[in-house]
């Protein structure tokens, strides 16, 4: 596993951490002077008492003489009266030469600032480890939202997007992260759910065809029975055979009116789907748009900050829509520019594609209509009929134009 090295830095850092306390504690209870350092260091002086040369310099001390004069010291800082040494816990001892005393020897504890440099010390060791520490922690949490989270967030917003119905957007490759291996089986169902899909609307379309075809197989026997009524009911003179005949004309308009409702029940099969919209803040239609834009076509675009009125989910599904059909019929850059009209923020869309006949454009909208140049291109031609749907749900509204060089979408959105 990738954790492993952050797990171990980790514990690498607190055993690091535990073994410094272990040493302060140490250094701490060294801070006193060793006696036998200080014997040594006093043996040295009186043998050699003149000669400061041959004196023992392992420990820090000064050398006086009984008038308080500086005879010697090791270093510059330390005590250098019995006053000073009283005030910092010095150790001060007689100097006995030849069974005279002729001064003192002074050993500066310096506990003070022994105490001041131990505790930078700590605090320094502890500020470099705690740093390591999280420096780790947010590397892990990086790597956690980068492997986990985000890849997790995508294949729960795949997941909404084929309950949905949109079986049109690919499920992007992965294998650097642990959902790595799920993410091509996704994208297969999502596969096979759009070929049972296609299988499903081509069987849809063949029974339409052959509902249609029976409409028009009975409408013709029916018309020639209403004709012969309608001609027999002219040339009778008999009262009773003129009511045979009009209720023969009454049951071919009714055979007809069933049939003309039988056909529109094949062909209307799009029923009514929920729109609730509310009031959002206008920033979350970037992110709606980022999720259409999965080939990443569109540059970059400014959102004006407004409150909207919309249902995020039915304003996803006509932005992924329109980005689709420019996918799929311009394959270009899209640009996308936003502005606020009246009452209205306008959100264009617009690709450098070959756009549609002027003819058509008014019937892209039209339910199961599709332009000249979808005819090699997959679909049933309720994408943008849909779309309209949505927005005149969400009080809005689907603008459609060719430009001098691609196409646009213009969706209106309504302000809160």
């Amino acid at each position: 596993m990738r954790k492993a090295p952050f797990i171990f830095i980790l514990v690498l850092t607190f055993t690091a951490e535990v073994l410094a306390c272990f040493i302060m504690i140490t250094k701490i209870r060294d801070l006193k002077t060793d006696p036998v350092k200080v014997n040594e260091c006093v043996y040295s002086v009186t043998e050699n008492f003149g000669d400061d040369s041959k004196y023992d310099k392992q420990l820090d001390y000064a050398v006086i003489d009984n008038e308080g004069k500086l005879l010697y010291k090791t270093r510059d800082g330390l005590s250098e009266s019995i006053n000073e040494a009283i005030k910092t816990r010095g150790l001060i001892l007689d100097l006995v030469v030849d069974g005279e005393v002729v001064g003192k020897i002074i050993f500066d504890y310096s506990m003070g600032e022994q105490m001041n440099i131990l505790k930078r010390n700590i605090i320094t060791v502890f500020a470099v480890i705690s740093a390591l520490q999280i420096i780790t922690v947010v590397i892990w949490y990086i790597y956690v939202k980068k492997s986990i989270i985000k890849p997790f967030q995508k294949l729960n917003s795949f997941a909404a997007r084929v309950a949905e119905g949109n079986l049109d957007m690919p499920l992007e490759m992965d294998r650097e992260h642990v959902f790595g291996e799920f993410t091509e089986s996704f994208d297969l169902m999502r596969t096979e759910l759009k070929k049972a899909r296609l299988a499903e609307k081509r069987a849809s379309d063949e029974k339409k065809e052959m509902v249609a075809k029976l409409s028009h197989d009975i409408k013709t026997p029916v018309a020639s029975i209403k004709s012969t009524s309608e001609i027999g009911y002219e040339v009778t003179k008999e009262e009773r055979t003129r009511e045979m005949f009009s209720v023969i004309n009454a049951k071919t308009d009714q055979i007809k009116s069933l049939v003309d409702n039988l056909f529109n029940s094949s062909v209307q099969d799009v029923t009514e789907i929920a729109v609730n919209p509310g009031m959002y803040e206008s920033d979350v239609i970037t992110a709606l748009i980022r999720n259409a834009d999965y080939m990443n076509k569109a540059g970059k675009f400014i959102m004006p900050s407004c409150n909207v009125y919309i249902d995020k989910l039915r304003l996803q599904q006509v932005f992924d829509n329109i980005f689709m059909n420019s996918y799929k019929y311009a394959n270009t850059a899209i640009s996308v520019n936003t502005e606020i009209t009246g009452d209205y923020l306008v959100i264009r869309v617009a690709d450098a594609g070959p756009g549609v006949k002027e003819e058509e454009l008014p019937l892209l909208k039209e339910k199961f209509r599709r332009g000249s140049n979808a005819n090699d291109k997959d679909g049933a031609g309720l994408g943008l009929y849909l779309t309209e749907y949505f927005m005149e749900k969400m009080d809005g509204k689907l603008g459609l134009k060719n430009l001098e060089k691609g196409f646009e979408a213009s969706v209106y959105i309504r302000m809160a």
